[in-house]
């Protein structure tokens, strides 16, 4: 089964309109080559190279000169010629062979693409800013499976549409990574998330960063994925893996920068008593959650951090995802802050209906948000708008979920 990636419209109208580079990073395994491939196949002149194939690394690692006549840069053209570059990170002069291809040939444009943030591991070389344009490439969600691209392009929330029993059963199961995804395969599934996390957790670890300590960082990962969406207090993170709290930080960042996991953080501006420091940390992978009500916070968590990621990356707006909490313990799961000012709110319930959580009204008083729900796991499918609601609401998750990116 075929599935097109939301940000394949979007990159195809970018190149042929505007010089600056793509830059697309996100998990292992998340569709970024294929994504690429089917990019490439709708470009007039394109070549793909992969870091991870000798045979493509040994055209780059010479002379940038010779590979741009190679390709043909130094050669009258009509039209743009196009690379494809997958895994650029991992080769350490990779700023400066862009830097000098960009900017020694006005036919020159492509497509980088790395498994880790490409903004994180900087190796030299002077700065690339104005030359390309960010992305990250997220794991498939609800409302990337039942929407079409021009919606998800033309709008930032549409109307609902529902989505099928199997595919929610396999979504909530399997995770958002293509394959595991598609296959709906329970032994797959586990061999799948073993090689992932070792990947991750060891290779990268080891391949990308001079860090040593590769079984405490793996321990440290294991302790973030057994407390998705608690408080982390680094103090006691640092305790668990028997290491300093310096260290713990470091690794933390590390294990984000190659998308184990995300943090979310306190928003409080206008809240009274508010939390300002501990995080809360969720999974790319939720599949890897055992807990049913922490993986329903984490399958939200990620729909709406991939939603803020793309309505920045963009142009619609900035953007951004935190939760609520003061010292008197009151909380709410979710705040999405558009251009600074709050926008919605979110509480997640994932057991029996229950009755409205009067922290959503008492936050949503207090920030001055706009919309304020709570999504209900248990709850069936309804055609309405969420976002035509402006008091405190119980929205099914189908319904709310398909109405994002």
């Amino acid at each position: 089964m075929f599935i097109e990636r939301y940000v394949e419209g979007e990159f195809h109208s970018l190149l042929e309109q505007y010089r600056q580079m793509i830059f697309l990073s996100g998990p292992r395994q998340v569709g970024k080559t294929t994504a690429v491939r089917n990019i490439s196949n709708r470009l007039p002149l394109s070549h793909y190279l992969n870091w991870d194939n000798v045979q493509h690394r040994q055209r780059f690692l010479h002379n940038p000169t010779d590979f741009a006549s190679e390709i043909g840069l130094d050669q009258v053209t009509a039209t743009k010629i196009f690379c494809l570059f997958d895994e650029l990170h991992k080769f350490s002069r990779w700023r400066d062979f862009l830097k000098g291809l960009h900017d020694s040939y006005s036919a020159f444009n492509a497509v980088v693409t790395g498994s880790a943030q490409l903004n994180v591991f900087w190796r030299g070389g002077d700065s690339l800013r104005g030359r390309y344009f960010s992305y990250t490439l997220h794991p498939l969600s609800i409302a990337e499976l039942v929407r079409s691209l021009d919606d998800i392009e033309r709008a930032i929330v549409t109307m609902p549409k529902k989505i099928s029993d199997d595919r929610w059963e396999a979504f909530w199961q399997f995770g958002g990574f293509p394959e595991p995804f598609q296959r709906a395969n329970k032994r797959f599934h586990n061999r799948w998330t073993l090689t992932f996390n070792d990947q991750v957790l060891r290779e990268e670890v080891r391949d990308l960063t001079r860090v040593r300590e590769l079984s405490q960082i793996e321990s440290l990962a294991l302790h973030i994925r057994d407390r998705v969406g608690q408080m982390s207090n680094y103090l006691g993170l640092a305790r668990s893996v028997q290491s300093s709290v310096d260290s713990v930080r470091r690794w933390t960042t590390i294990l984000e920068s190659l998308y184990f996991c995300y943090r979310v953080t306190p928003w409080y501006r206008n809240v009274a008593r508010s939390l300002r420091k501990e995080p809360k940390f969720y999974l790319w992978d939720w599949s890897q959650v055992q807990d049913a009500g922490a993986k329903a916070e984490n399958i939200v968590a990620s729909a709406l951090l991939k939603s803020v990621n793309w309505w920045t990356e963009s142009g619609l707006g900035n953007y951004s995802l935190h939760f609520l909490r003061d010292t008197q313990k009151r909380e709410v799961d979710f705040i999405v802050v558009r251009d600074g000012q709050p926008w919605f709110l979110v509480e997640v319930k994932s057991g029996s209906p229950c009755s409205l959580s009067p922290q959503l009204g008492y936050f949503q008083k207090q920030v001055g948000a706009d919309h304020a729900f709570q999504v209900s796991f248990e709850a069936s499918f309804e055609s309405r708008n969420c976002f035509d609601y402006r008091s405190p609401i119980q929205v099914p998750a189908k319904t709310f979920l398909s109405q994002l990116v």
